[in-house]
């Protein structure tokens, strides 16, 4: 397997077994039962409810009787001090139990977060963290901008002086000794969330370091600390939440981080001069940060290389330059694309205006079908950004159908900001009234047969008119990788498969882990193939 697979399939999970220890006994054996470890991604215990597990593909159910108040503290019992963001550790891992309490303080509910140190996940973004800019990762919950900062800290503590920040040990993990995922980087932990900032402070005064390592700025103090310490000219690698840049320069609190923005009144002439209104936004002050990553997804990253200049052009309406996306295909290889994002302007207007009467070209009224759209005979969106409504869909899975594809998806929230529905089979029979308003809406309406991430995958084919013309179908290129894995299983020493295109390779690849045994892609495009043999 190349270095690029070993990275993108390889990753090291910090301990597992220390969570599973401070599970009830019952709960546990399920979890051990279902497998999975590497796909699981919290545990969720409330009071009087049945307990869940999250994994990257969706929720299952652990057993069918409800939690009780005796299980919950069993779990408290065993993990550390809750602090004062009721959030607790196991020492020496980086797994996370947040804590939900009632009005008397009394826990009721705990998210189980499994922690994992992964390594190779800043190697697409490598040469910017190494050139000694400051950045800014930003991302949802969820997707992985704590591992890529944990990534950096011990990328530069090889060569540089750093000190990690860390409010609520997720980064270096709980307990007194950090974990070694931060590799030889000093941890400086905060007593309570609200001094986070004075911590910042704290360590570059006391501890000269180089770089500066901080999770989650989302106060206003934490805003103002981290420009101090830009500006005293120490790098700093930061995360916080937001979708895109403009959420960030709308956001009150944290638009300081890009230079914030304030209201200006221009003269008569310069007005005229610029052709806008005479009361215009711009940008207040130098960006804290040298460069913005948004993270879209896992393995995708959007990077604003010059920051300063894609805030204003945003404000004044344009589409900022020197945008760059890069991303990881199946075989582990990074790609570099340039990226054109719409203007706070396209946004606004795409609003104000839904669907009225300005639907994307090429898309037309759809009927229901089982596995994919049923279209009118228009052609589909071809590869032009879509925005998609999801009725009824899981939002992760859909998320995570679009990143293996990478396909360009954004999904939104309300139905006239949508180009098309996306909804499964059993919503569509109900014809509730979101799916009336749609069809007077004339909005195209995809019809799944079921909520997976397969189907969801072979209607996003059809969005964009991915092109179908393989060296084999998908399920027979499938079932190939399926009779070599068990060729192998019999004591074949390896079966090399035919030639298919990096998102079937993919697929074959994860066939042959869940049968623990090894995978490689080897050639050149388009005769790259997957080799299959003992580990």
């Amino acid at each position: 397997m190349t270095n690029g697979e070993e990275h993108l399939y390889n990753h090291i999970t910090d301990n597992l077994d220390a969570i599973m220890g401070i599970l009830p006994e019952d709960i546990r054996a399920v979890l051990q039962k279902e497998g999975r470890r590497d796909d699981l991604l919290e545990i969720i215990l409330d009071l009087g409810r049945v307990p869940t597990a999250r994994y990257t593909d969706g929720e299952i159910v652990l057993r069918e009787t409800e939690v009780s108040r005796d299980e919950i503290q069993h779990v408290v019992d065993r993990v550390g001090e809750f602090d004062d963001d009721n959030r607790a550790g196991i020492a020496r891992t980086l797994h996370r139990i947040a804590a939900i309490r009632n009005r008397n303080g009394d826990v009721v509910g705990l998210t189980c977060r499994v922690g994992r140190a992964v390594y190779g996940t800043i190697a697409i973004i490598q040469d910017i963290v190494e050139s000694g800019d400051s950045i800014l990762l930003l991302g949802r919950p969820g997707v992985g901008k704590t591992t890529m900062l944990r990534e950096a800290a011990r990328v530069l503590a090889a060569t540089k002086r750093v000190v990690i920040v860390d409010t609520s040990n997720e980064i270096g993990g709980d307990g007194d000794i950090p974990h070694p995922a931060i590799g030889r980087a000093r941890r400086m932990q905060v007593e309570t969330p609200a001094l986070q900032h004075e911590v910042m402070i704290e360590a570059v005064e006391n501890h000269n370091p180089e770089v500066i390592v901080i999770d989650e700025i989302g106060r206003e103090l934490e805003a103002v600390a981290a420009r101090t310490i830009a500006e005293r000219g120490v790098q700093l690698i930061g995360t916080a939440h937001g979708n895109s840049l403009d959420n960030l320069l709308m956001n009150p609190t944290l638009s300081d981080l890009v230079g914030g923005v304030e209201s200006v009144t221009l003269s008569d002439e310069e007005a005229r001069r610029r052709h806008t209104q005479k009361t215009i936004l711009e940008r207040r002050a130098p960006p804290t940060f040298d460069v913005l990553v948004e993270i879209e997804a896992r393995q995708q990253l959007l990077l604003h290389h010059r920051l300063a200049e894609s805030v204003d052009a945003l404000l004044r309406g344009r589409r900022p330059a020197q945008v760059e996306r890069r991303y990881r295909d199946t075989d582990g290889e990074i790609h570099t694309e340039e990226a054109v994002p719409l203007s706070l302007q396209d946004r606004e207007r795409g609003k104000r205006n839904g669907r009225g009467g300005s639907q994307s070209p090429g898309l037309s009224p759809s009927r229901a079908a089982e596995g994919a759209a049923a279209g009118s005979g228009h052609p589909p969106l071809a590869r032009q950004a879509a925005k998609i409504f999801s009725y009824g869909v899981n939002r992760n899975r859909l998320e995570k159908a679009a990143a293996r594809m990478h396909a360009p998806v954004h999904l939104v929230k309300r139905m006239p900001e949508a180009d098309l529905m996306i909804t499964t089979k059993a919503f569509y029979n109900q014809r509730t009234k979101v799916i009336k308003e749609a069809e007077q809406r004339d909005l195209p309406i995809y019809v799944l047969r079921n909520d997976t991430i397969d189907q969801m995958q072979s209607c996003l084919t059809d969005v964009f008119e991915v092109d179908s013309r393989e060296p084999k179908p998908l399920e027979e290129a499938l079932t190939e990788a399926r009779d070599a894995i068990q060729e192998v299983l019999n004591g074949e020493p390896e079966v090399v498969l035919s030639p298919q295109n990096a998102y079937v390779r993919r697929r074959q690849h994860e066939l042959a882990r869940a049968a623990d045994l090894v995978s490689a892609s080897r050639g050149k495009e388009p005769n790259r193939r997957v080799r299959i043999c003992q580990a």
